[in-house]
């Protein structure tokens, strides 16, 4: 219909950062990229106009994926079991190297969440050029108001359900493994 408005909901959404390439930023000083203290709240905020979407960012972690331990994993699904007790869609913002070994880890724990919940990374970061940091993001908050209750990973404008899910190292993104065909 001409003009009429096309509501959505889930006007609050919940992002968890952990760390990963899509959080590193490049100290001039030092020479180095690293997950340090985390931006990337701000530059959400600058970057996006969410007039009608109401973000909650808080870290959790400041690490590299490949770094991650079990303990680490554990305190991720805490805090998204935490956090699911506000009712709103949940997005992870989480290194692309063990993301899907987080994202199974919580569904072994709770397959069927009552919001969905949406793991997303960048292969460069958030500030550097022809990073696909911020595209990742916006699908993700999109994602995160259309999709029904479940576990997902949002990569390069596709959606994929956990579990069966891998990170293609060759191509640069995500894809199905052989059980989800």
């Amino acid at each position: 219909m001409v003009g009429q408005e096309i509501t959505i909901g889930k006007d609050n959404i919940i992002i968890m950062t952990t760390g990963g390439t899509i959080a590193k930023t490049y100290d001039e000083f030092e020479g180095s990229l690293a997950n340090r203290q985390n931006e990337i709240k701000d530059k959400i905020n600058q970057r996006l106009r969410l007039p009608y979407t109401m973000l909650e960012v808080f870290s959790v972690l400041e690490k590299d994926s490949l770094h991650m331990t079990d303990y680490d994993r554990s305190l991720i699904c805490k805090t998204i079991d935490h956090q699911l007790e506000k009712k709103s869609p949940i997005v992870i913002l989480h290194g692309t190297d063990t993301m899907t070994k987080t994202a199974e880890t919580y569904f072994n724990l709770n397959p069927n969440p009552a919001v969905p919940i949406i793991f997303t990374g960048a292969m460069r970061p958030l500030g550097m050029e022809e990073s696909d940091a911020m595209q990742n993001i916006t699908e993700a908050l999109l994602a995160a108001k259309l999709l029904d209750p479940g576990i997902y990973i949002s990569f390069h404008n596709k959606i994929f359900k956990v579990p069966h899910v891998r990170k293609n190292r060759e191509k640069r993104t995500f894809e199905c493994t052989e059980q989800a065909k």
